[in-house]
């Protein structure tokens, strides 16, 4: 007589996934190999104020100067994977983090800034390179999962790097930081020198392809995509700011790392809830949802526990929004170019985040804390709208092929 007692939660998809050859084992050297990664920021900002006695102004020169070097170098060093293989990259940017890394404690200011600049263009490409093995690794209609873990793993490293790298060097110094990320960073290339995961799946030629002239697959709809990963990133930056500001602006700037954290966690359940679902989401609606769920979000900074509760909806978007981009750009872009295309989407991501935090800060000092989740969130909004026509189009010409095909069977 009792009702069928269900599973809440699909665990079936990820079980599917993590049973896949090589994927179990590439998400586990991501996550460790991301930690040192995403500690290099907040590292060169405590060296530049710390050790070198300059301001943060200074600080945040060397940063951009990094994150621009990234964004130039991400699709060069994609295009270089697609021609060369993975392995000869990973020599040539490891070496290039070990020289950046062991040198830059010796370096005066006005060398380390294009010194900075190099090594972001040289940047150990973990980030684009996982993205692209899970696409070789894993079959289309089973990315979803696939790529919501990778998402969640980008998390779990974010919520670790810095905080070890700021407790370093707190507790020793900013010179033996820079040094030991640099070490982790090295030791992460080489990881995945030895386990040179895939590229390009069983089943597409492992040669070099013909060479695909960009305009047959940088196409409207990639660009679209790209959009959209760049908007997303942007509203994420503009929060963390705008996070900072309004506890600052209400006296609790203390509880920083619990509301933090608490939006990191939400992202993390959505992460997951994304790959556990059993239909996938466009990418488009996931990063207007994440805009829109973030303009209202200054309104509970009166306390930190409402400001906590405020940022749940946006925060349970964020890793699905990402990964929904990751798997996006693995189908539209052929797998001789799929390189150059996640390091593409990589540039989108970096500089999202470089625009949204000082795009932020800006609105913020013009006006008050709360209109610093307002104007990124409406940022989002406007670029979902200018990308929405492109997604229109997709879906009518999507539904346009498919009516002929119907047709078809019934005849026959």
């Amino acid at each position: 007589m009792a009702p069928e007692v269900r599973t809440v939660v699909n665990l079936k998809p990820y079980r599917q996934a993590l049973a896949l050859p090589g994927l179990r084992s590439l998400l586990l050297v991501s996550v460790l190999a991301r930690i040192p990664l995403t500690a290099t920021g907040v590292t060169l900002t405590f060296y530049v104020v710390l050790d070198l006695g300059r301001g943060y102004g200074a600080a945040g020169l060397v940063g951009a100067a990094s994150t621009v070097g990234a964004a130039l170098g991400s699709p060069l060093l994609g295009r270089l994977v697609d021609r060369r293989g993975l392995r000869p990259v990973l020599v040539l940017t490891t070496v290039a983090e070990a020289v950046f890394w062991a040198s830059a404690p010796a370096l005066s200011y006005p060398v380390l800034l294009p010194a900075a600049f190099l090594a972001g263009l040289l940047a150990l490409p973990v980030f684009s390179v996982v993205r692209q093995s899970v696409a070789a690794l894993v079959p289309a209609e089973r990315r979803r999962p696939a790529y919501a873990l990778d998402s969640m793993s980008v998390e779990l490293s974010f919520m670790v790097g810095p905080a070890l790298a700021v407790a370093l060097a707190t507790a020793i110094s900013p010179r033996t930081t820079l040094w030991a990320v640099g070490a982790g960073i090295v030791a992460s290339g080489v990881a995945f020198w030895l386990l040179n995961p895939p590229t390009r799946s069983a089943d597409e030629p492992a040669g070099p392809h013909r060479k695909v002239p960009r305009r047959e697959w940088l196409t409207p709809r990639l660009l679209a995509v790209l959009a959209v990963s760049l908007a997303a990133t942007l509203v994420l930056g503009g929060t963390d700011v705008a996070v900072v500001a309004v506890l600052r602006a209400s006296g609790e700037v203390g509880w920083t790392g619990v509301v933090l954290a608490m939006w990191a966690v939400a992202s993390l359940v959505g992460g997951f809830a994304y790959g556990a679902v059993s239909r996938s989401f466009s990418p488009l609606a996931l990063m207007a949802a994440l805009s829109l769920c973030t303009i209202p979000v200054g309104l509970g900074g009166s306390h930190w526990w409402l400001l906590c509760l405020a940022l749940v909806p946006a925060g349970a978007l964020c890793a699905p929004t990402i990964a929904a981009t990751s798997d996006a750009v693995s189908r539209l872009a052929p797998a001789g170019v799929r390189g150059e295309a996640m390091g593409l989407h990589g540039s989108a991501v970096t500089v999202g985040i470089a625009v949204g935090a000082p795009l932020a800060g800006a609105v913020i000092d013009a006006s008050a804390p709360l209109w610093g989740f307002a104007v990124t969130g409406a940022v989002g909004v406007l670029v979902a709208v200018v990308v929405l026509p492109v997604e229109l189009r997709h879906r009518r010409e999507t539904a346009g092929e498919a009516v002929p095909a119907e047709l078809a069977t019934v005849t026959t």
